[in-house]
Order: C-alpha cells, then sequence, then structure tokens
C-alpha cells in the first residue's frame, strides 16, 4: 500500500500542492501534519509510521517536510527499511524500491557519515590546537592546593565540615573529594 505524508510549517500554509502530488503517485491514504519539522511530536506522522507494514511504501513531496536533520533522516529511513517499509521522495527522485533509489539512498547515507567524520576531525584538531595555546580542557578547578591545605587545618582545629566547605563557596562533597584526593 502507498501510504502519503505531507508537512507544512504553520496553519496559514496549504499543504494542497503536497497533497495533490501524493494523489498522483497513488497513495491510497495520506497523513498530513501542521507543524514545524524541528517540533518532534508530530501527531499524524507518528500514526503514519505506526500504521506502515512490511511491503508498504511510504511516500513524502520532498524529504525535508519528513525530517530537518540528515542525521535524523537517515535514522528513519533505516528503521523502514529494517521493517520492509520501502521510501519515495516525489521531488528529489528517490525511491528505494528501485535498484538506483537504493543507491541514491545509500550515498546519502555515506555522504552522513562522511560530513559526520569531518565533524569529529575538525573538533579533535581545535581540541588540540586549544591546547598547544595553553588552554586548560575540562572543568575549572574548585579549589587551589592552598584552600585544601587550609581547609584542612580549620578541620583540625576542630571546625565543621559544612562551615569550612561554605567560607570557600563549595559544597561539603566537593570539600571531602579534595581532602581526600591530597
Amino acid at each position: 500500500m502507498k501510504i502519503g505524508y505531507a508537512r507544512v510549517s504553520t496553519d496559514e500554509q496549504n499543504p494542497d500542492l503536497q497533497t495533490d502530488a501524493l494523489k498522483v503517485a497513488g497513495c491510497e491514504r495520506i497523513f498530513t501534519d501542521k507543524a514545524s519539522g524541528a517540533n518532534a511530536k508530530r501527531s499524524e506522522l507518528a500514526k503514519c509510521l505506526k500504521g506502515l507494514a512490511g511491503g508498504d511504501t511510504l511516500i513524502v513531496w520532498k524529504l525535508d517536510r519528513l525530517g530537518r536533520s540528515l542525521h535524523d533522516l537517515i535514522g528513519l529511513l533505516d528503521e523502514l527499511k529494517a521493517r520492509g517499509v520501502a521510501f519515495q521522495s516525489l521531488t528529489e527522485a528517490i525511491d528505494t524500491t528501485t535498484p538506483t533509489g537504493r543507491a541514491m539512498w545509500q550515498m546519502v547515507g555515506i555522504l552522513a557519515e562522511l560530513e559526520r567524520s569531518l565533524i569529529q576531525e575538525r573538533t579533535k584538531a581545535g581540541r588540540a590546537a586549544a591546547v598547544a595555546r595553553g588552554v586548560k580542557m575540562g572543568r575549572k578547578v574548585k579549589l587551589t592546593p592552598q584552600q585544601v591545605a587550609h581547609a584542612q587545618k580549620l578541620i583540625e582545629q576542630g571546625e565543621h565540615h559544612d562551615t569550612v566547605a561554605k567560607s570557600l563557596g563549595v559544597s561539603r562533597r566537593t570539600l571531602y573529594r579534595w581532602l581526600h584526593s591530597s
């Protein structure tokens, strides 16, 4: 069965262009949301996905109607593939029921993986450059060695741990952690 999904971002927008194209493509049922693509809670999309069964084909007018991020799209379409549901995007000419369409979708997945790898490389290089410039990574140190030594003296003199922690501007747990690590 061919199932269509259409989405417009606001109530003022009209989904007719999408629904007409989905009808021409042979969709027997069409689900329509009026919600931003960034909105994770799209009730009609949820109903659509729940109703899909093996052998069905999900058809959209355009990829961005299904999701805003490539990562989310790939995850969704991989899930559909695992359930035996085909996918078709009318404007991008992606049709996983054909060998060319499946190859096209695999290329999209490869490009997304490349993008993730490049982001990881740039992040790693940025961190290394920051460390080389003397930037300290991680959380800011809460207590200096002098403050820890002072805290130990106060506690040895009978001050309560809560009072010492408060005077240093840290929690009691942080104080304990520093006292036991030195």
